[in-house]
């Protein structure tokens, strides 16, 4: 991992790549300096290599709202000033151009989308028009235009996009390319304009900077690219001597998303077969990806000639200093992803900008990270109860800038409901967001009191300058509706493990994937179960994360009954009395047992009695019960505002 290697004519200290990921930092269709620190954090965390997110290289192509024009002079600025602050720390960095073809709509440009062929993405839903002659001239001409400021910008390198979201890739796949000219049929055709733009792009560059090219290793689609094809994509790339090295992802952005952006429920290192399998057959650099998150797999995959070159980019995202930890060999404090895509997928999906749940700084390089914080001007004596996310987020922060930290957690173990949800079928690595918070604690000098519950009186003889209330949340009678023996909250089953009878109901209030993972739990323990909501989605909390394909196969193959669209009127004994929101029809469902998911009640009395003698803050699930980011970031906020 820490061994040199030359690129082209380009030299990275070690193997390490973060890969081009969106981010929506863009300001004004240029890159933002916000942005700039964000690759600078990475560049100072001693990673070799950073390759931008894609930037576009023509109008045609606004896929979403926050994307680079890189075919403007105005962009020449931004760009010097990122890579000026990247450069400092001994990095490099290179500007990914693409063009994303179909993948895309005109709801900003208000421009025909170009593809191939007359083509409809499943996913925008937007006809494209097949690209003409004389605009692939045109959209040449601009990729070289797009490299010339690049290199006017300082960069070290380019990188074309031809992968999970590009018009390169739609060229070379037959499912998307139904041309018959000189840009169709055989292979070669279909590889002639990434070679043409090849050509381009390198005399646009010169020889001393970096070319390289993003393809997607397999499509899993009808007559769409395979592994086989790849390689002789891969041949194609050498053979035409533009490219300095070859990078890969797998899936297409708008079919399979959860193989582009990998969850937990996908093996670590589940594409790195398809970087494997090209470098066996060419000479030119080859960079894995895919899950790779752990210090010791990626040094695996070097050592095993998997790969020449490491893309971590979740794990980077959590961790900016992750390979200055390898270096120093303090790998056991890196802040582990969890791959958990709540934050950085699902914000970017939703049109906000890139976070993490357990780095509540991205965005903020500017001022300070994790590793860097402003100490407290006047130390205080800080009680922090409950040993949850929040809290534990609130305690390292606070003892970090120099406070004196004393933490209360009623049971004898840390991790509040994340230990819960955790123990879920495919979700063990929500535990190591508790695992990387103990590993902090334990480097700090804060007094942890386990199975004490606080009151106001015992914080009361703490003298504290300042309390952090982060007690989390409980069930509520209220949603158990007559209390029969055999309805359970969803949280209190998971505490207890009560056995449950052959058929189990879950009723989901939430569209969480708490009950989508609880109802695979019951599949997976031969229970008969069922999963009703409101929603015309079951689980839909799932879907910005890229979990809900395949969970919701999963659950079909173990025999899952899914209702949706319903609501629950009552339940008397094993009856469920039911009615379809829409033709509201009443219906009758028969379970042994039924567990109900609905919200929490936020445990915040305490924090009313403090706040009256003491500075205080409320917290987490303590305020208002939500997820793991939410609570972690809460409790950053709160030991950053002591003093304030």
């Amino acid at each position: 991992m820490l061994s040199p290697l030359s690129v082209g004519p380009v030299r990275l200290k070690n193997r390490a790549v973060f890969s081009a990921h969106l981010t929506n930092m863009a300001k004004q269709h240029q890159l933002s300096e916000k942005q700039a620190h964000y690759y600078e954090e990475r560049a100072k965390g001693g990673v070799g290599l950073i390759i931008t997110e894609e930037v576009t290289v023509h109008p045609s192509d606004w896929a979403y709202e926050y994307l680079i024009d890189a075919y403007l002079p105005e962009v020449v600025n931004g760009y010097k000033y990122a890579v000026d602050r990247v450069h400092r720390h001994g990095a490099k960095i290179f500007l990914q151009l693409n063009h994303n073809g179909s993948q895309g709509n005109s709801v900003y440009s208000r421009r025909a989308l170009w593809a191939p062929s007359v083509s409809v993405d499943p996913l925008f839903r937007e006809a494209a028009k097949a690209i003409d002659l004389y605009e692939i001239e045109e959209l040449i001409e601009y990729y070289s235009r797009a490299a010339i400021y690049a290199r006017e910008g300082g960069f070290d390198g380019v990188e074309l996009q031809g992968s999970h979201s590009s018009i390169l890739r739609q060229f070379l796949s037959l499912f998307s390319n139904q041309r018959s000219d000189e840009y169709g049929g055989t292979l070669e055709n279909r590889f002639r304009l990434i070679k043409r733009i090849g050509a381009a792009v390198r005399g646009a560059i010169g020889p001393d900077m970096a070319l390289g090219l993003r393809l997607s290793g397999a499509e899993f689609l009808p007559n769409g690219l395979t592994l086989k094809n790849t390689i002789e994509i891969s041949h194609l790339v050498e053979q035409c001597g533009y490219f300095d090295y070859l990078n890969f992802s797998i899936g297409i952005a708008s079919r399979q998303l959860y193989l582009v952006e990998g969850t937990m429920n996908l093996p670590p290192g589940y594409a790195v077969y398809i970087a494997e399998a090209v470098r066996q057959k060419i000479g030119l650099p080859v960079i894995a990806c895919g899950r790779i998150k752990d210090p010791q797999q990626a040094e695996t995959i070097l050592a095993q000639g998997q790969a020449d070159l490491i893309g971590m980019v979740r794990a980077q995202i959590s961790d900016p200093y992750f390979m200055n930890k390898v270096i120093s060999g303090e790998e056991e404090h890196i802040n582990g992803c969890l791959s958990c895509n709540q934050d950085c997928i699902g914000r970017v999906g939703a049109n906000k900008e890139i976070g993490c749940v357990q780095n509540p700084f991205i965005g903020r390089e500017a001022e300070w990270n994790a590793e860097r914080l402003p100490a407290a001007p006047h130390p205080q004596k800080v009680v922090v109860v409950g040993a949850g996310p929040a809290g534990l987020e609130a305690a390292v922060i606070a003892a970090k800038r120099g406070h004196t930290v004393v933490l209360f957690e009623q049971n004898h173990t840390i991790g509040g409901h994340i230990s819960l949800a955790s123990a879920l079928p495919g979700r063990a690595e929500l535990g190591d967001s508790i695992r990387n918070l103990e590993i902090k604690l334990k480097q700090l000098p804060i007094e942890l009191r386990l199975g004490v519950t606080a009151t106001a009186e015992l914080i009361r003889e703490q003298e504290p300058h300042f309390v952090i209330i982060a007690a989390g949340a409980y069930v509520t009678e209220h949603y158990l509706r007559q209390q029969q023996k055999h309805v359970y909250h969803l949280v209190d089953w998971l505490q207890s493990r009560e056995e449950l009878g052959e058929s189990v109901a879950i009723i989901d209030y939430l569209g969480s994937s708490a009950a989508a993972y609880t109802l695979e739990l019951l599949l997976n323990m031969g229970k008969r179960a069922e999963l009703i909501c409101g929603a015309l989605q079951p689980a839909a909390e799932l879907s910005r994360t890229t979990d809900w394909e395949l969970w919701y196969k999963r659950i079909r193959q173990k025999g899952a009954t899914v209702t949706t669209d319903t609501s629950v009127l009552s339940i008397n004994g094993r009856e469920l009395s039911l009615m379809n929101n829409y033709s509201c029809e009443i219906i009758s469902h028969y379970h042994d047992n039924t567990l109900i998911f609905a919200p929490l009640k936020a445990n915040n009395s305490l924090y009313y009695e403090v706040k009256k003698e003491f500075p205080a803050a409320l917290i987490g699930d303590a305020l208002a019960p939500r997820g793991l980011g939410e609570a972690i970031y809460e409790g950053c906020e709160a030991a950053i505002s002591i003093g304030e």
